[in-house]
């Protein structure tokens, strides 16, 4: 049996940097681009061979947009996987895609190399609202990239949404899902706008928050969101992550179960062997990483950092309450050979008697209405805060 490890594979390039995107990703020529990837494949001969002892049980290629890449980059980065590590039989295999990125024979030519899911960020189907994004596209463009995924034969599609955008009013949010709900994909993030120090919506809207819907339309959102969800047969398996029955996103279910995880590329993250480490975020100091060298490891990796087995219970509580089943008090019981009941024994029974958690032995769960709240739940879980 192969210790679980999960690959997310940084991509970070774009056709323009959206408004509101504070994620490691800038726009960048072919040349630029291609070289990143042979750096990228040289990082994953190496790394890899620390963890023999593990299978893959899923990779997500990540971004930035990586289907701008063409098809043999993509194609060469799997190949390098399936040659340095051990792939699991029925791994999950996620590329994440913008409308107008990859046309029909660059989508056969992922399906073909290996990726077996699918995800299209449309944010919006209002092309007022994507406008006001940054985003390169429109509704219509996004329809015809849709139609090509499933064209190439993708039948695990999620579509990426965001909710309480500037000018969007419930109207247009149902509109939304409900247009999309039409295309059946099987899976749907629907997230709500986060307004990020360091990009240009920081500077417009931070100090004027009134141009946003307020909290008030906003809690209808999202009230709308799973209302309207639900009546279409998507559960509700993660606070902001539905999904058709069997189609949950086995990558991000790791995160939020403790999987190990290595990240590969620029600036990405890795919970391994009870550390965190991230990679180098500056593109030109990446570039020049000698991967062959005896000094690549402290040139690639920063910030690391052990977890102390504190930080693991808070981990273990906060990450996996996001999800709806929550958390199992037998699973704590066997990471932490302590009772979960007694570590918090100041924190759950009060959190049950207030209705923000409930019960379902050896589960607890976040109500409803723990989930409204669930911020203020979780930060309970902290012990110092």
């Amino acid at each position: 049996m192969r210790r679980p490890l999960e690959l997310y594979i940084h991509i970070p390039f774009c056709v323009r940097k959206c408004l509101y995107c504070d994620f490691l990703s800038q726009p960048a020529g072919e040349m630029v681009q291609h070289g990143y990837v042979e750096q990228l494949l040289a990082e994953i001969d190496r790394e890899s061979g620390y963890y023999q002892e593990y299978g893959v049980v899923s990779v997500y290629l990540g971004g930035g947009t990586p289907s701008i890449l063409p098809a043999e980059d993509i194609r060469a980065i799997l190949d390098k996987v399936r040659a340095c590590f051990f792939l699991e039989p029925g791994a999950e295999i996620t590329i994440e895609a913008n409308p107008g990125t990859a046309n029909l024979d660059k989508l056969k030519a992922f399906a073909d190399s290996g990726i077996n899911r699918i995800s299209l960020g449309l944010q919006s189907a209002d092309d007022r609202e994507l406008k006001t994004l940054g985003r390169i596209h429109t509704f219509e463009d996004f329809l015809k990239s849709y139609q090509r995924v499933r064209l190439a034969g993708f039948s695990n599609v999620n579509v990426d949404l965001m909710s309480a955008l500037p000018g969007q009013t419930l109207a247009s949010w149902k509109s939304t899902l409900r247009k999309v709900l039409m295309l059946k994909p099987e899976h749907i993030s629907a997230y709500s706008l986060m307004i990020e120090e360091g990009t240009p919506f920081y500077g417009k809207y931070h100090d004027h928050p009134e141009l946003l819907p307020s909290e008030d339309e906003e809690r209808e959102m999202y009230y709308a969101t799973r209302e309207i969800l639900k009546e279409h047969g998507f559960e509700r398996y993660e606070i902001s992550n539905y999904a058709l029955a069997g189609f949950e996103c086995r990558h991000n279910i790791g995160y939020w179960t403790g999987v190990e995880y290595l990240g590969l590329g620029l600036g990405s993250s890795s919970y391994l062997q009870g550390f965190r480490f991230r990679n180098e975020p500056d593109l030109e100091a990446y570039r020049k990483i000698d991967f062959r060298s005896d000094d690549a490891d402290w040139r690639l990796h920063q910030d690391i950092a052990e977890l102390t087995e504190r930080d693991r219970i808070e981990e273990f509580m906060i990450l996996g309450l996001r999800m709806t089943r929550g958390v199992s008090g037998s699973e704590f019981l066997k990471r932490f050979g302590q009772n979960m009941w007694n570590v918090y024994s100041g924190v759950i029974p009060k959190l049950v008697e207030n209705g923000l958690l409930e019960v379902e032995s050896p589960y607890i769960r976040l109500t409803d209405f723990g989930m409204d709240v669930s911020n203020y739940v979780l930060s309970e879980f902290l012990f110092d805060r």
